[in-house]
């Protein structure tokens, strides 16, 4: 099989895993999809399907940002995945878990994008201008790849295991937050399941946002104002079924929360 024909095998695969809601064996050895570049290709193959069928894209996310979460998957660098309109809920809502496939949730900072970011390559200066205000979110990661068994191409062709994401309803001024140091507590059914801060965001919750926008333009694409950023993870994900209760507080950014049905 051509490398061109392995990518959108498995793409398919992937695609069709997430309809039927079955996982599948890791992508990158059932169709030798071993480096960062198929991998992404094999990410746009099915982000443009589901364009097709209607969605649009709002935003982008941040994923294995957390030492934490990198030691839980066993991987070293972060990845990115994009974000659709129908990807997106509000504090308080009730999340269909027939949705998705085998989800686990994560607690994050997310950024709203300001101003549109088109530089080649940003500078930090140029980046921050761009960013307006951050929000208390949850992530619901999901992966298409059984047992969450994946490496970093694994995820990245699963276009970051996205899954769905739950924003707080207050947002603040980023100059106005020392994000580094909001601490994050996460509870599910009234008991504390995961805890940690902004710094466990690649140091820095901005830093994490920086690397995805300078990424992106490498890429030849741009920040657009109103898109959202989800940052990473402020600490370790925990799984998530129908019938829990999930509340997380994040320093000055307040609380967000969610339930399982």
């Amino acid at each position: 099989m051509s490398h061109d024909n392995r990518i959108a095998a498995a793409a398919a695969a992937l695609r069709t895993a997430r309809l039927q809601r079955q996982p599948v064996p890791r992508i990158s050895e059932a169709y030798g999809i071993t480096d960062l570049h198929s991998a992404y290709a094999v990410a746009e193959i099915n982000q443009g399907a589901h364009r097709a069928d209607g969605h649009r894209k709002c935003g982008l996310k941040v994923g294995l940002t957390s030492k934490a979460v990198q030691q839980q998957l066993g991987v070293d660098q972060p990845d990115f995945g994009v974000l659709f309109d129908d990807m997106e809920y509000l504090d308080g809502d009730t999340v269909p878990v027939n949705r998705l496939i085998q989800p686990k949730l994560e607690a994050e900072i997310a950024f709203i994008v300001g101003r549109d970011l088109d530089a080649l390559r940003p500078s930090y200066g140029e980046f921050l201008r761009c960013i307006d205000h951050a929000v208390a979110a949850l992530e619901i990661v999901d992966s298409a790849i059984a047992d969450w068994k994946i490496t970093l191409v694994d995820t990245v062709a699963d276009n970051a295991s996205s899954g769905l994401y739950v924003l707080g309803n207050q947002p603040f001024a980023v100059n106005t937050l020392s994000l580094a140091d909001q601490t994050m507590t996460l509870t599910k059914n009234g008991q504390t399941v995961s805890e940690g801060s902004g710094a466990a965001c690649l140091g820095h919750p901005l830093r994490a946002a920086y690397w995805l926008a300078c990424t992106m333009a490498e890429r030849g694409q741009a920040l657009r104002a109103g898109e959202v950023i989800l940052s990473g993870a402020l600490g370790p994900m925990v799984p998530v079924a129908a019938g829990d209760q999930i509340v997380a507080t994040i320093g000055s950014l307040g609380t967000v929360s969610c339930q399982f049905e």
